[in-house]
Formats: C-alpha cells, structure tokens, sequence
C-alpha cells in the first residue's frame, strides 16, 4: 500500500495517511505504469502491458456465446410478457370506450366489471415483477455473474491508450 502525504494548512507537517484507493488515480490512469520502464534501476518501474482496450474486451465479451445466450434469454421472456401486458391493458381501455354497458355491470354488489378488471390490472402488474424477478432468478442471474467476473478478470491490468 502506498503512503499518501496530507496537509491541512500552511506550516503543519506533513502526516503519511494509508489510503488503498490510491492504486489509481482519478484519471484512470496508473501513476505507478509511468514511473519507470523495467531495467531502468527503480524500484518504482513497472513494465507496461498492452493488451486489448476496455472497449475491445467489452465488445469481445458481447459477441460470446454465453453472452448472447444471456441476451436471448432475457428477450423469450421480456417481449412476450410485456406484448400480454400491454395488450391486456389495451383490451381493457377500449372495453372501458367501446363497451361501457359491459364495464357496470355489477358482478357483486356496488362491485362491477371495470373495477374487477382494474384490480386485476393491478393483480397482473405485481405478478408479472414476481415473475420476472424468478426467471432473472433461475434463468440468468448466474450466467450474467460469471460473465461480468470473467469481464473484470479480462479488464484488470489494462492500460488506457
């Protein structure tokens, strides 16, 4: 861990602080990969690597396999599920325009249709949240974990050009 010099004012010594964020700058680059080259005496010299850019790891990452497997995954639920939702909402406006002798008729008491079919608006709502939660869950949670590890395994150690 590298010792950090801190001063709070004119004519106060400096107190070395142990800061572990200080591995790397603000800037994103690494102070200590331009400190020396490697044969050059210093202790301070670390040999540059290059390797791929963060955005050629990122679009390598999103060409994998497991990555479109992620992808496709969340699309066989998402777009289905929001076409029934939205169609569902939509049947249940025009039914509220275009019939509304159909929308008051009582089903229990003061009770009618309109209001059964906005409860269950809201009914769908929350089990459609339950739903996708389960699928992200089970289905790609897991895989989207070891690619966002795998990622940052691919990131570390890259210097910015």
């Amino acid at each position: 861990m590298e010792q950090v010099d801190k001063q709070e004012g004119l004519g106060v010594p400096a107190m070395p602080v142990d800061d572990p964020w200080y591995d790397a700058t603000a800037s994103g680059r690494d102070e200590r990969a331009e400190a020396g080259t490697p044969g050059d005496g210093r202790p301070d010299a670390v040999p540059r690597q290059w390797v791929h850019s963060t955005a050629e790891i990122y679009l390598e990452v999103q060409r994998s396999p497991a990555f479109q497997e992620v992808r496709s995954r969340y699309r066989r639920f998402v777009f289905p599920a929001a076409l029934a939702f939205l169609l569902w909402y939509l049947a249940y406006v025009v039914a509220a325009t275009a019939a509304p002798g159909l929308m008051a008729r009582p089903v229990a008491g003061v009770v009618n249709v309109a209001m059964v079919a906005g409860l269950g608006q809201f009914l769908t709502t929350f089990l459609l949240t339950w739903a996708y939660a389960r699928h992200a869950r089970l289905r790609r949670d897991r895989a989207a974990l070891d690619l966002r590890w795998d990622t940052q395994e691919m990131t570390r150690g890259v210097v910015q050009r």
